[in-house]
């Protein structure tokens, strides 16, 4: 560790980076420090760099996030106030629970962790996602490209990254966006080199910005979210077809009260519409009534909203990417769609850290600072898991082999958890002051020829 931290001091002074910078903290210092260590001795490709957040739920109570100190403390500490624990927008469905946000930039080679941020449990990404990805910019000296959700995707943040490359997911929400994947006709779109998508792309300027847009259709997801509408369809034709029996029998004291009823329950449909809607004047002749006195009924019929139904349909599997990289002889669009897909490397690095198999994410700890500090740890815990993982299977793929799946199928990419599990049930066995390794396999031999010598000499 001594000399992997001397290494991370040269990379630091070669990067130029600020060790006492107060925004990101000496944590995500020391993180980076190692990292760009790795970086040089295992020559990384950092092309792209993939930002993503995720939340770690609590159990305590966390009520003085701030530690009391003395005025002599005060006076010697110069340390970035601690992390706020406590509730927020729960990716791990626990809005009962307080929480802690980890900020993580991974490389698009191996999807090694390059930068780790902790937050406060009820940071928003759209607001801190802009600054992270500056702040990692300025920490480096190698040219990159942030590619991100579309909590990126602000106009703030476009105009505060003007500096960077950046590709993002677009939000659906934006009124260019909804016209684009409502009114583009399939005919309009241009077949991708990637099986199973096609794609049309647009010059824009958003936030002042000027970009490539580009509107991706996904036919396997088309086709999901076509039998999903459906089955939304059905649903809710179902539980109208009931109310709505129950409603025309309703009356009412006059047409005006029977016509808000009727826009009130249009309004609650999204697939379906009342279509002949009538008021139909009647005579309430029941007894203790006032004979000939006038009620009002309502006469109507439940019908698909065909126009809202094919604006579904069209859009269903399609999504949005967009870049201010406006050369495509830089990348191309279907680079843009190949790089994006690529995020699932920040989510995979998530997925491990919330793995129940390596409880790197149990935390049971006091104060705010040590949570910071295990968030640290656990970030270094997947920097070595993806870097061994990225090692081996640079290994298969210079030898031309694979290795059994848990389908016994050879694969090229195994997970390194699988070979994990695959190495469960050795034993060094001690008999008569001799030691043999038991369970050794022929083709856990295999597996272990493909890892240095540090690793071999253990069963070997």
């Amino acid at each position: 560790m001594d000399k992997l931290y001397e290494k991370g001091a040269e990379c630091t002074a070669a990067f130029q980076l600020e060790l006492n910078s107060s925004w990101v903290g000496r944590l995500s210092s020391i993180f980076m420090m190692i990292a760009l260590a790795v970086v040089q001795k295992y020559q990384l490709l950092t092309n792209f760099s993939h930002l993503d957040s995720s939340s770690f739920s609590v159990h305590g109570k966390y009520l003085n996030n701030n530690l009391t100190l003395s005025n002599q403390d005060e006076e010697k500490t110069e340390e970035p106030a601690p992390i706020t624990i406590t509730k927020g927008y729960s990716r791990d469905h626990r809005p009962d629970l307080k929480q802690f946000i980890i900020d993580l930039i991974v490389s698009g080679d191996g999807g090694i962790p390059l930068f780790l941020r902790v937050g406060d449990g009820n940071e928003q990404d759209k607001v801190v996602f802009g600054e992270i990805a500056v702040e990692y910019k300025s920490m480096i000296d190698f040219e990159t490209m942030i590619v991100a959700d579309s909590a990126l995707y602000t106009a703030k943040n476009l105009k505060l990254m003007s500096s960077i490359k950046w590709l993002s997911r677009v939000p659906l929400s934006l009124a260019k966006a909804k016209e684009l994947v409502n009114h583009v006709l399939e005919k309009e779109l241009t077949q991708s080199s990637i099986e199973g998508y096609s794609w049309k792309q647009e010059v824009i300027t958003y936030g002042e910005i000027k970009q490539r847009w580009l509107l991706v259709q996904s036919h396997k997801r088309k086709q999901s979210d076509l039998k999903k509408l459906l089955g939304r369809m059905d649903k809710e034709k179902e539980k109208a077809s009931k109310a709505l029996k129950s409603l025309v029998k309703e009356k009412f004291t006059s047409p005006e009260v029977a016509m808000e009823v009727v826009n009130r329950f249009s309004k609650s449909l999204k697939y379906h519409q009342l279509a002949e809607i009538q008021i139909q004047e009647i005579e309430d002749n029941k007894k203790n009534q006032e004979i000939g006195k006038k009620l009002f009924q309502i006469i109507t019929t439940l019908e698909p909203n065909t126009d809202k139904v094919n604006e579904l349909k069209i859009r269903a599997g399609r999504f949005i990417l967009a870049t201010n990289e406006l050369e495509e002889s830089q990348l191309s669009s279907d680079d843009i769609l190949i790089k994006y897909k690529d995020q699932q490397a920040a989510e995979r690095g998530f997925g491990f850290l919330k793995d129940p198999l390596f409880f790197a994410d149990s935390v049971f700890l006091k104060s705010p600072q040590r949570v910071e500090t295990m968030a640290m740890l656990m970030g270094l815990c997947l920097l070595v898991y993806s870097l061994g993982q990225r090692e081996l299977r640079r290994q298969l793929r210079e030898s031309n082999t694979g290795l059994k799946n848990q389908l016994g199928k050879l694969t090229k990419t195994p997970t390194l958890r699988w070979i994990f599990q695959c190495f469960q049930g050795i034993h060094l066995l001690v008999q008569s002051g001799k030691k043999q390794v038991v369970n050794l396999t022929e083709e856990r031999q295999t597996i272990l020829s493909f890892f240095p010598l540090s690793v071999q000499k253990y069963y070997i």
